[in-house]
């Protein structure tokens, strides 16, 4: 979850001005959490509410609920116009959508879960309050088959046939895509890039850089990447104190529940 984070933090100042390239300061000027990261921690706290009755049928209701509990405080964060409404709305109720917001939310389901059926299990229950068209699904899996794969020892190679196979064409490398690539908020023209940055990459770092130097959606692209990387390589103790400061009391709480639930994950 903390990889998804950073990625949004890290990519959020190139979101509208794209920068394509891996040369650049990682924390600037401009850096600011996003609607990925306020979303990424809503969710962490829906299943962190479940594991403690031990009941995933309320993983869905939960997650409407943080979702607009803690969106609400956060109006200003970036979300796209009928998340806006859904956040607000007193009937909360799916709209058909495949946008990559499924996606750059989803990573604690891949952190949560205790098998790979669980991690699909839990992805959809998350997803499909919002985002149930067919591609919304799918891009919320794949990211989340992705993080527990890599967190249960899948090498790369096992990760990039699995997803082929699975859910998208990862047959392109970045370097032949980052000249033509635009701003795409679909998960099918996002999250196999985020992926392929994630599979191209030789360090957490190196995930992030990658993410944002195709341009597109800079945060979501990173905040995907950064999430499947966390999984396969652990965060550097550096970055980790970085972006925690850029969380206010309330985010950095839900954090800090999650950390205390599960001290496994955060040993880097």
């Amino acid at each position: 979850m903390l990889g998804a984070i950073i990625g949004d933090i890290v990519g959020s100042r190139f979101e509208f001005n794209n920068y394509k390239d891996k040369d650049f300061e990682l924390f600037a000027k401009g850096c600011t959490i996003t609607d990925d990261s306020v979303m990424t921690l809503a969710i962490a706290k829906a299943i962190h509410a479940c594991e403690g009755d031990g009941d995933w049928d309320k993983l869905g209701a939960n997650a409407v609920k943080y979702m607009q509990e803690i969106g609400r405080k956060h109006p200003d964060c970036g979300f796209g116009g009928m998340f806006y409404h859904w956040i607000f709305s007193d009937d909360p109720k799916p709209y058909n959508s495949f946008g990559n917001g499924a996606a750059m939310r989803v990573s604690p389901c891949g952190f949560a879960a205790k098998t790979e059926e669980e991690a699909k299990l839990l992805s959809r229950k998350v997803t499909e309050v919002t985002h149930n068209h067919a591609e919304g699904i799918k891009g919320a899996e794949s990211v989340t088959v992705a993080i527990y794969m890599a967190r249960s020892g899948g090498t790369k190679e096992d990760i990039r046939r699995r997803i082929e196979s699975d859910y998208y064409d990862l047959g392109f490398t970045l370097d032949e895509i980052r000249d033509t690539y635009r701003f795409d908020v679909s998960c099918q023209g996002s999250v196999p890039k985020a992926i392929v940055a994630f599979l191209e990459s030789f360090t957490f770092e190196d995930a992030i850089r990658n993410a944002v130097s195709i341009g597109g959606d800079s945060d979501t692209l990173a905040a995907i990447a950064g999430a499947i990387a966390e999984a396969h390589y652990g965060v550097p103790q550096s970055i980790k104190r970085k972006a925690l400061t850029y969380l206010d009391d309330g985010l950095l709480g839900i954090y800090r529940a999650w950390e205390g639930l599960r001290p496994d994950i955060w040993r880097f």
